[in-house]
């Protein structure tokens, strides 16, 4: 990794040059201040105001992750952006037609070539650019972090602690600290969505027992990132929370850890909530270094 490769990456994903009109860029999905996701709509939407099948995921702490997307459908992060590149409802557009675009503009000429001491774009250093900025997008400084390493600003209220002790309880075999996934796919009790019929992972797999199964998001920063779940049907926390505490569907593949509902008191709730309010990361989420690059 090089400095400059950063920064080529950082006006790469904010440009919207990628896409097929010129007009969405990674940030328009991805935006910092929200955890890098959309939160003004439930599902991501593209060019030509087409609207796709998915709410956006947060991007951080990806060098953990073994597999990207709701379903698991890429399985290298430098392949990932090719998924919204190349999605008609996205930015519509594919790695041919950027390059033949980034190779006409006299700035990127310049950009690769501080970054490749050659200004010829391809493909693959384009991939490679992005990767360099989305791989350092990384939240490791909440309030619980800084509780676990035991430093003074991290001094967690008896509140805090009951909702980390809740937490541990009934949602760690999914949500694993300190990344806060498991990277695993799992069925969460949630009813089919009646108009996407999307039934995740099974979609890339061909597997039955793959049905209605997605990737366990992080939690990090889950204060900034609503809408929830993979089609974004839940619009707060506290309808997250009711949903495993009293409104889990039960079918064949459901994850083993929710055969049951969580049963919470109104009380255990709410320190649950306060707890995941622990997560967020706002070093993380104003960090200048990961904002939109003010260059000509």
């Amino acid at each position: 990794m090089s400095e400059n490769e950063f920064q080529l990456g950082r006006q790469l994903f904010y440009d919207p040059i990628m896409s097929r009109d010129q007009t969405v860029s990674c940030a328009s999905c991805h935006l910092q201040a929200t955890g890098f996701t959309h939160v003004d709509h439930d599902l991501s939407h593209g060019i030509e105001g087409r609207i796709g099948n998915r709410n956006s995921m947060a991007l951080m702490n990806l060098a953990w992750n073994s597999s990207f997307m709701w379903d698991g459908g890429i399985n290298h992060i430098e392949l990932q952006a090719l998924a919204p590149i190349s999605s008609e409802n996205e930015m519509g557009s594919s790695l041919n037609e950027v390059v033949a675009k980034l190779n006409a503009s006299i700035k990127y000429k310049g950009l690769y070539y501080n970054s490749y001491q050659d200004s010829l774009v391809t493909g693959q250093k384009t991939l490679l650019a992005l990767t360099q900025f989305i791989v350092m997008l990384n939240s490791y400084n909440s309030k619980y972090d800084k509780y676990i390493i035991n430093e003074d600003k991290g001094l967690f209220t008896q509140q805090e602690k009951n909702g980390l002790n809740i937490f541990r309880n009934h949602c760690t075999s999914c949500h694993t600290e300190p990344l806060f996934t498991n990277n695993e796919f799992h069925n969460n009790g949630l009813t089919l969505d009646p108009y996407l019929k999307d039934y995740g992972r099974m979609r890339i797999t061909n597997k039955p027992e793959d049905s209605l199964k997605f990737k366990v998001p992080t939690l990090r920063n889950i204060q900034f990132t609503p809408p929830y779940m993979h089609d974004g049907r839940f619009e707060n926390l506290k309808a997250v929370i009711t949903h495993y505490n009293s409104g889990i569907t039960h079918s064949s593949t459901l994850s083993e850890s929710l055969n049951n509902n969580l049963q919470l008191t109104h009380k255990e709730e709410v320190d649950l909530l306060v707890f995941l309010r622990t997560l967020s990361d706002t070093e993380f989420l104003f960090n200048n270094r990961f904002s939109y690059p003010h260059i000509n």
